[in-house]
């Protein structure tokens, strides 16, 4: 098994992709301290290629993942092509799942939200850099400790957490 220390990031890339681009902004500003481990720089999957390729490169991508982040817009529920995909994938390999709604929404936001994710065990929370920071430091070990427990379903961080990390 690889050892998985990566962020792979899941979104519509027509309609969601400038969220990516703004979360590899913070990554590489001097004035915020955000990081994270990129998949999307293992290998290249380009939208010329044919969809078995592309699967390909991203079964290689999440091989190495720790957490998937899916970004979640307007229509993200819709796309069955590959972000279904991507996260049946991290579903079937245990990978933990931390839903961001780009309308700021704290909770899982029904008519947004995958219907596939509605039972999953996953963290929703807006998209805001000290949250989303945040998850990625501690969801990848609560989710362990929630599956062990067997437990399912949307999670969500108390009002108590966003004041202690000022938001």
């Amino acid at each position: 098994m690889a050892y998985r220390n990566k962020t792979y990031i899941a979104f519509d890339g027509d309609k969601d992709i400038h969220y990516y681009y703004l979360m590899k902004a913070w990554k590489h500003s001097k004035h915020v301290n955000f990081n994270f481990y990129d998949a999307h720089d293992i290998n290249n999957a380009r939208d010329s290629s044919l969809e078995e390729t592309i699967k390909r490169r991203l079964r290689e991508r999440m091989t190495s993942a720790k957490c998937l982040l899916l970004i979640v817009g307007e229509s993200t529920r819709y796309l069955n092509k590959f972000v279904r995909w991507e996260i049946e994938l991290a579903i079937s390999s245990d990978i933990p799942i931390i839903v961001i709604n780009i309308n700021g929404k704290k909770q899982m936001d029904d008519n947004r939200c995958p219907p596939i994710l509605k039972n999953e065990l996953a963290i929703h929370i807006p998209f805001k850099q000290a949250i989303v920071e945040y998850a990625l430091d501690n969801w990848p070990d609560s989710h362990t400790s929630h599956r062990n427990k067997s437990e399912s379903g949307a999670y969500y961080y108390t009002n108590s957490v966003y004041q202690r990390i000022g938001i």
